[in-house]
């Protein structure tokens, strides 16, 4: 099987996964010594058992929806939303990839805003969405 095939079926599975929160199969994408880093925090978990623990003890009720996933080789970016207690954070994922693990994630998130009116004339809605006011 193609590499990147593989690799894409097991980031597919790792948020498949994340959203039925079978956390056994959400960490089977991370080698055991992986490194997850929070650059917002500045936190870093080390470890497939401390990303396991941290993203096992959040309190919210957390969906996932993927909107992107891209990349090649050991690099892979996810686009997401996840929502947290109804409330959604776009998320971005890079993951760093060895021996068919992720050695290496750093996840970023972002809440959302509304767009100032001085932009209106310049934008239009992305697909499926519908462009939230300021």
């Amino acid at each position: 099987m193609d590499p990147d095939i593989r690799t894409r079926a097991a980031i597919e599975e790792h948020w498949r996964a994340s959203e039925r929160g079978d956390t056994e199969a959400e960490h089977a994408v991370y080698a055991a010594d992986a490194i997850l880093d929070y650059p917002q925090s500045g936190e870093r978990f080390r470890g497939r058992a401390a990303i396991a623990a941290q993203r096992g003890g959040h309190p919210a009720d957390r969906h996932f929806t993927v909107h992107r996933i891209t990349g090649g080789g050991d690099l892979w970016v996810s686009e997401c939303v996840i929502t947290y207690d109804g409330v959604p954070t776009y998320s971005v994922s890079v993951m760093e990839f060895a021996r068919e693990h992720v050695v290496h994630e750093t996840q970023y998130f972002a809440d959302a805003f509304g767009a100032p009116a001085w932009r209106t004339a310049l934008a239009e809605p992305m697909p499926g969405r519908t462009v939230a006011r300021a």
